[in-house]
């Protein structure tokens, strides 16, 4: 066999291997079932979302949002609960959303349709093929100051080139995940790598799909994986996939199956500090058994007034029964903890499909 046969056929096995990964993945016993983070706190009966981490796990900044209005809240830990939240600092005035703290907490990233100068109007956006006045984001930064923080700062141009990016997710080094429409004018995932002060041009990810929408990255620090949402197949909705690092490249994305995913949508995806948590939005609903008790619908209708209701709410699933941090541990291994996580057996409440007015999907 000549060098030229053996390349092909490496690649077809390359090819093979992938397909496997990603359409074909073993069912593992017992994969992780979420669980509702905070009910009635941070996941309230409006649209709850994108939960950013402080570094010590003490302080959340997260989306709340309806068909007319959407805004940061702050919320800090206490013994048992989470405290009432509150508008944060930099945040209340104008239609915003998804806020990424860096790995070390210096500093928040977020999508605003502020204008660029005091006074301006909020900028338009079109995506989804849909123009919408006064709705469109850009990114802009934060600082943590010794007082509070810094006045909002827009990110430059080699990340805001148009009026709908968002999503953006924080790598160890600066470099700088997010979404904007791509070619066909759906979604995709983009990077910028950080260099010095700025920013390279940024570049389209490989585990995008042609004909289908990638959203709402949250990457490892040190970029070893990254979660996201698609509505690519085997997706019933929009669901949860994930992509493992291997050596300069990507591998293909692989779904983590019907027990994390929902049929309706489930997205914006965040890490905890530590990545051993894997935190997103949902709008699955509790199940109520027919016939039910008078107590059971009472129950049920307290829940509903609290968050229960189809809109988002944030969720949680551990990475593994172990808990292994995925930034430690080998890119095959993470793969197999992926494909556990997939499994199809648990819980699976019953579902409502609505996605947040005015939120990119």
């Amino acid at each position: 066999m000549d060098a030229l046969s053996r390349h092909r056929l490496r690649l077809r096995w390359r090819v093979l291997a992938c397909l496997l990964a990603c359409h074909a993945a073993p069912r593992a016993a017992g994969p992780a079932v979420p669980e509702i983070v905070s009910p009635g706190v941070l996941s309230g009966p409006a649209h709850d979302s994108a939960p950013a981490f402080s570094p010590d796990g003490r302080e959340v900044f997260f989306t709340r949002s309806s068909s007319s209005l959407s805004t940061i809240l702050v919320s800090h830990r206490r013994a048992q609960d989470w405290s009432e939240p509150g508008i944060a600092p930099f945040s209340g005035e104008w239609l915003e959303m998804e806020p990424a703290f860096s790995p070390d907490g210096r500093f928040l990233v977020y999508a605003s349709n502020r204008p660029d100068d005091d006074g301006g109007a909020p900028i338009d956006g079109f995506f989804n093929g849909v123009a919408r006045p006064g709705k469109g984001a850009r990114l802009w930064r934060v600082d943590r100051l010794a007082g509070g923080w810094s006045r909002p700062r827009l990110l430059p141009p080699e990340i805001n080139d148009g009026h709908a990016v968002y999503a953006p997710s924080v790598a160890r080094d600066g470099s700088l995940y997010f979404m904007k429409p791509g070619a066909d004018g759906r979604f995709q995932v983009f990077r910028a790598q950080a260099v010095g002060a700025g920013f390279r041009p940024a570049e389209r990810m490989p585990f995008n799909e042609s004909g289908a929408a990638s959203v709402d990255p949250a990457v490892a620090p040190d970029e070893s994986f990254i979660v996201f949402s698609s509505n690519r197949k085997p997706a019933r909705g929009m669901d949860l996939f994930i992509a493992i690092r291997q050596g300069d490249g990507w591998g293909c994305a692989i779904h983590l199956g019907e027990t994390v995913n929902s049929a309706g949508s489930d997205a914006e995806a965040r890490l905890s500090p530590d990545a051993k948590t894997l935190y997103f939005a949902s709008d699955r609903t509790v199940d109520v058994p027919f016939p039910a008790t008078r107590q059971q619908t009472g129950v049920a209708l307290k829940r509903m007034h609290d968050w229960d209701n189809g809109n988002y709410n944030i969720w949680r699933v551990d990475w593994s029964p172990g808990s292994r941090t995925p930034k430690a541990v080998a890119p095959a291994r993470l793969e197999r903890a992926a494909i556990a996580i997939a499994g199809d057996t648990g819980l699976k409440p019953r579902l409502r499909r609505r996605a947040p007015a005015e939120r990119p999907s």
